[in-house]
Order: structure tokens, then C-alpha cells, then sequence
């Protein structure tokens, strides 16, 4: 994790690249050097400047797809001193206008795919459109110098709100500072030796951290190239590596299994990425990725909230986070106590706050994200005879069995070394006593006997983690960042397909 003292701010990775033309943004044909970027952010620095009122917080919703001129809005707000507000999409209704008024949004910035998101809200705050004509001209009419002096920023300044998934509750507005972009982005940077020779892909959304913070902030600090594509595309993707000669790319949750679905081509290794950075992907499909791209692929564990990271050096195991490295620990949820080997605890920062820069109004979620006086992620794990910790699922994914707790995350580990299952969830619904445990899979080939038959062959797999009951589904809940939602698998019907009997899954009667 990069030290909390690092002074480097936005503006600070931003400034030498207001005179470069031989790099730049990309979008489908479209091409801007990165010095007439950055003349485009400030003309939109001065045209959003010029609609906010004094009196209030500066904040600018933004509801658009990925683009160059997303880039632009981010890069206006180091100019112009204004904070966007990364508004995620994929929510609708009362839901996204709940985002638009706990943010304190001024207004909000859409482009075509999102306008109508906001028909028939009650909102108090006027939806803009950037591609209207009275807006093109409000921005064409800015002047701007040639080369753009980039202020010098306080790294502690406010520059970002981005909402977190909502996988566990409402989602909760996280602060990000100027800091919290430039500190892991410089250090990415330096760690994978990016620079002005590399090309960075971005697909993933970019009102999420991992977009902004994993991929944009990386790329300034490498003052290299970015590919920006409106949102993600497992075909677009392979595509993009061998039009551009992207080196680097960043995903989170399940793009890499998406990308492994499309058929192997011949040209598949003839490209020139050598990083794949992310999180949450499976052991497997780490694997199967970098053979067939012929890349480097590097998955961390992280948050929007940033108080802890997790990396993987190039020894460690395939079902771990990484080295369990002070000041991060594994501790008793309710005591703080460190957990023995091989028992499950929740993940924490005994230091502190780490980069975690507390929740926009929301004093009592930021107070309980660090009781105790560490940083509490939520999220179970539990540390080897090796020395590195493995995940073992959220708190709410806790379940007991027959009197024992325990996580979910490692028994969807071992039903998807199974080929015929493409993607798993194990969640545990109410019983008289404890839990029962379920698992949903997309599985459209598997059998019941055939399960039964994998999963005996597990040696890792505890007599209390064999799922009671099954379900075959075709897709999971996503996130629009591509994690599970849980909540809605256990508020979904309750009748199995498989259920366990006499250790064996059999089809259950309708009844």
C-alpha cells in the first residue's frame, strides 16, 4: 500500500503532459494528442466553473459512458478545483436519484446513452447534456492558452465521490482525495515500468475506482497512451490489443473469463500487452489468460474505500491474496484478537485509515468502517501455514453449519476447478439451526451425479462445505463492475434443482 504521507497529488502527474503531442486518448477512430486534451479539460474546467454556485459544494454529477470526454471532465476537475461525483449507470429510479442528492450535486453532466435515465425524476438540479448543441458552444467558447498551466493541488483535496457496488446495502459515496488517485497510480506505474512508450486500455466504468484510480491515474503517472472504449466488450477487447498495441489493461470481477469465452485465434499471443492488472479474478482463468495473450497478469485485493491492499508476489500460491505483510492483519471480528492458522478472521488495517478518506455524509458508516481503531473491510480471509492469506468471503457471507462458521469463498473456489462450471455462488439461507448452504451455477452442461462425483474428489473440501442444495441458473447478479450480489440470490425462489441426500445430489421434486 503507498504511504499515507505521500504528498504526490493529480496535478503533480498531470503537468508534464501539457506540452506532449506524440501521445495521447484514443476512441474508436477518434485521436487527441495529450496537449490538446488537456486545452479541451480546460475550456470544460471553465464552462463547469461558470455553473456552479459559491455557496454550495462544488460537486458535478457525471452519468456517461466512457469516453474521451469523461477523461476530459476528470482531468477539468484538477484544473478548476470541482469534485465529480462518478454516478454509476446501472442504477435507475429512486435509486440513482437517492446518488444524485446525497452527493450534493449541482447538476449532472449525460451524454446520449444516459439522458433519459433522468426522465420523470424529481430532481432539484438540471440534467445537462454534453452533446447538445448550447453546451458545445458553452465549451467552444472558453478560451484557454496554448499550453495549459496545471495548478498545483493539495494531495488532500477533495477530487472524486465514487459510489462503492452496493453489494452488502446502499451505496455509500467514498471520498477520494487527490492523493488517493496520484499515490497508488505513481506506484503502479514505477512497480510495472510503464511509460511514454505504453498504451492503456480502458473498459472498465469509469465511475468506479478501478477505472479511475487502476487505469486513467496510472496512465498519467506513465504519461503513456490511453485506449478508451464506452464500456466493455470481451471480442472489443481482443480486438483493441492488436489495433492499438495495448501493454497495459486493468479489469475487476469476471472480464477475464468473458475474454477467455471467445474462440482462441491464431493471432491471440501476437500482441504487445504485457500487464493485465486487477482484482477478483479466479486462479484459472489467471492462468488460462496469460498463456494464451502471453502477458503478465497481477490480481490484487482492494477496495473504493482504499484502507487496505493486498498484492501478489510472483511466489505466491494461486489461491491466495498475497504475503500477509504488517500492518495488515487477519483478527476475531467481535475481539480484535489475531486469528490462529487456518481459522477465518476479517481482514484489517491495524495502522489506521490507510488511504481511506471516510464516506461523503455518512459520519456513522465512516465511524463503524474503523472501529476498534483499524480499518475493517468486511471481508473474511484466513492465513496458511505459509504465511499468506486467502479470502474466504464478505462478513454477511459468513454462514454457519452444524455450529461452525465459515467462508463462502473457498468452496466457490472448488466448484469452479470443475470445467463444466463456469461460474459459481455459494450463499447460506436461514434453518431452523444455522444455515443452509446453497450454491447457484452456470453449469448448463452438469449432471447431478457428475457433481457429486467432483466434489468427492476434492481433498480440500470439509464434509460441512458441500452445498446442500443446488441451483442451475443462467447468469449470476452482476454489478455493473462485474461482482456477485448475493442479496439477490438469497431473496430469489428457494426451490433447488439438486438437493443432497444420502451424500449424493438427486433432482428435487417440485413439490
Amino acid at each position: 500500500m503507498p504511504s499515507v504521507t505521500d504528498e504526490r497529488s493529480l496535478s503533480e502527474l498531470l503537468a508534464p503532459l501539457t506540452g506532449v503531442t506524440d501521445r495521447g486518448l484514443h476512441c474508436g477512430d477518434r485521436y487527441v494528442c495529450w496537449r490538446d486534451h488537456l486545452r479541451d479539460a480546460a475550456r470544460w474546467a471553465a464552462a463547469v466553473r461558470g455553473r456552479l454556485t459559491p455557496d454550495r459544494p462544488p460537486h458535478v454529477g457525471v452519468a456517461c459512458a466512457n469516453s474521451i470526454e469523461y477523461c476530459a471532465l476528470l482531468a477539468a476537475a484538477v484544473l478548476a478545483d470541482f469534485v465529480v461525483v462518478g454516478l454509476n449507470t446501472t442504477r435507475r429510479g429512486d435509486a440513482l436519484a437517492r446518488d444524485v442528492t446525497i452527493a450534493d450535486c449541482q447538476f449532472v453532466l449525460a451524454d446520449a446513452t444516459t439522458t433519459e435515465l433522468f426522465t420523470g425524476l424529481d430532481l432539484p438540479v438540471p440534467i445537462v447534456e454534453i452533446e447538445s448543441r448550447q453546451w458545445l458552444e458553452l465549451v467552444a467558447a472558453q478560451h484557454v492558452p496554448d499550453e495549459v498551466a496545471v495548478p498545483r493541488r493539495d494531495p488532500d483535496e477533495l477530487i472524486m465521490l465514487i459510489f462503492t457496488s452496493g453489494t452488502t446495502g446502499h451505496p455509500k459515496a467514498v471520498r477520494c482525495s487527490q492523493r488517493k488517485f496520484a499515490a497508488p497510480a505513481a506506484m503502479l506505474a514505477d512497480r510495472f515500468g510503464l511509460g511514454e512508450h505504453d498504451v492503456a486500455h480502458l473498459s472498465m466504468p469509469l465511475f468506479h475506482s478501478n477505472a479511475t484510480v487502476a487505469g486513467w491515474a496510472v496512465a498519467v503517472a506513465a504519461g503513456a497512451s490511453i485506449v478508451v472504449r464506452p464500456a466493455f466488450s470481451a471480442r472489443g477487447f481482443i480486438d483493441d490489443l492488436h489495433r492499438y498495441g495495448v501493454t497495459y489493461a486493468n479489469y475487476v470481477g469476471t472480464p477475464l473469463h468473458y475474454i477467455l469465452a471467445v474462440p482462441p485465434a491464431d493471432d491471440d499471443a501476437d500482441n504487445g500487452l504485457r500487464i493485465m492488472y486487477g482484482s477478483e479474478a479466479s486462479a484459472a482463468d489467471r492462468t488460462a489468460f496469460a498463456q494464451r495473450f502471453e502477458c503478465t497478469v497481477v490480481d490484487g485485493f482492494g477496495s473504493t474505500e482504499a484502507g487496505v491492499s493486498i498484492s501478489r508476489t510472483p511466489d505466491t500460491p494461486a489461491d491466495a491474496l498475497g504475503p500477509l505483510l504488517a500492518p495488515i492483519a487477519v483478527v476475531d471480528p467481535a475481539t480484535l484478537a489475531p486469528m490462529p492458522v487456518g481459522e477465518v478472521g476479517e481482514i484489517v488495517n491495524t495502522s489506521g485509515p490507510g488511504l481511506f478518506d471516510g464516506y461523503y455524509r455518512d459520519d456513522a458508516a465512516s465511524a463503524e468502517r474503523m472501529r476498534g481503531g483499524m480499518y475493517r473491510t468486511g471481508d473474511l480471509g484466513w492465513v496458511g501455514d505459509d504465511g499468506y492469506v486467502r479470502f474466504a468471503g464478505r462478513l454477511g457471507d459468513w454462514v454457519r453449519v452444524d455450529g461452525e462458521n465459515m467462508g463462502t469463498a473457498p468452496i466457490e473456489a472448488i466448484l469452479l476447478r470443475c470445467p463444466a462450471i463456469h461460474r459459481a455462488a455459494v450463499y447460506g439461507l436461514p434453518a431452523p439451526i444455522g444455515d443452509d448452504l446453497w450454491a447457484a451455477l452456470v453449469a448448463p452442461e452438469l449432471t447431478a451425479d457428475a457433481l457429486t462425483d467432483f466434489l468427492a474428489a476434492q481433498p480440500d473440501l470439509g464434509p460441512k462445505q458441500w452445498p446442500l442444495h443446488v441451483r442451475i441458473v443462467d447468469s449470476l447478479p452482476q454489478t455493473a463492475t462485474f461482482k456477485t450480489v448475493r442479496a439477490s440470490l438469497r431473496g430469489a425462489r428457494t426451490d433447488p434443482d439438486w438437493s443432497r441426500v444420502a451424500g449424493r445430489y438427486r433432482p428435487t421434486s417440485p413439490a
